[in-house]
């Protein structure tokens, strides 16, 4: 009996057995995840910065305020996720499939947009580049599941 009390009482004061906080973010920064699987994760928080995340799978995950600076996401799948306030600026997302995706307030500024897939994304404030932008409003269409905003007028397309 003893030796039972003991045991709980250590476990108690150390946290043993005890899950992480829920306030300890991902930081996978300068990595290589190349085809890494985060689908319907909480993300919230996370630094992927410089990181290669060619053909990672982010599906449906919450990447709230996420720093993706600079970050590698060739073919990579966000469809469904939240990246509200992310930071993707001088990410290079090419063949990258944002469709469904919330982008409130990211920062995108300098993020290279190549054959992505965007239809229902919702960009409101989202800050681009000129030549980023036409290519976006090029093939935006839909509307936004979450938000119910149609992906034009968060781009701002003429």
């Amino acid at each position: 009996m003893f030796t039972v009390l003991a045991v709980a009482a250590m476990v108690l004061v150390t946290g043993i057995g005890r899950a992480a906080p829920a306030s300890a973010a991902v930081d996978v920064a300068k990595q290589v995840l190349i085809g890494a699987d985060y689908s319907q994760q909480d993300l919230r928080g996370a630094t992927f910065s410089l990181t290669n995340l060619r053909e990672a799978t982010f599906r449906g995950s919450d990447l709230q305020g996420a720093s993706l600076f600079g970050a590698k996401l060739q073919d990579a799948d966000l469809r469904d996720t939240n990246l509200r306030e992310a930071t993707l600026d001088s990410a290079v997302l090419s063949g990258t499939d944002l469709r469904n995706a919330v982008l409130e307030d990211a920062f995108a500024f300098n993020t290279k947009f190549t054959d992505v897939l965007i239809d229902g994304a919702d960009f409101t404030n989202v800050p681009f580049r000129s030549d980023a932008l036409k290519t976006l409003c090029a093939s935006a269409q839909g509307t936004n599941p979450v938000t119910g905003r149609h992906t034009r007028d968060t781009l701002g397309c003429p």
